[in-house]
């Protein structure tokens, strides 16, 4: 299943959110995302199906070894994007936004290209 930015950005947004330690349910992200519970169950049935998400009897949300790989690479890249920018003069608001748009259509090729340059020295 390819995911489009929208899934991206479920799967990222789960992965944000398990960085606190706490169990991440459809609830955490509707509210963090500012989206419709509706939109967000909706969504995360897809990722479910697409096998990117798995979802316990409480429902509580888990990237599956597949999601946690794109939502990381995802995450890596609007980091490291947004570092960039700043690093540019880019004010941070402005950057992570950008790096937002950015991070989902950037090539492999590319972002290496940055990465390589920027060298994580940021």
């Amino acid at each position: 299943m390819h995911l489009q930015e929208s899934g991206q950005m479920y799967l990222e947004t789960i992965l944000v959110l398990s960085k606190t330690g706490k169990p991440v349910r459809s609830v955490d992200v509707s509210e963090y995302m500012g989206f419709s519970k509706p939109s967000v169950s909706r969504a995360i049935g897809l990722l479910k199906s697409g096998g990117y998400v798995s979802v316990d009897k409480e429902g509580h949300l888990t990237l599956t070894e597949e999601g946690r790989s794109v939502a990381e690479n995802i995450y890596e890249k609007h980091t490291l994007l947004t570092q960039f920018l700043v690093h540019l003069g880019v004010d941070e608001k402005i950057a992570a936004e950008d790096a937002c748009k950015m991070e989902h259509v950037i090539s492999d090729e590319s972002f290496a290209a940055i990465k390589k340059h920027a060298g994580y020295s940021l």
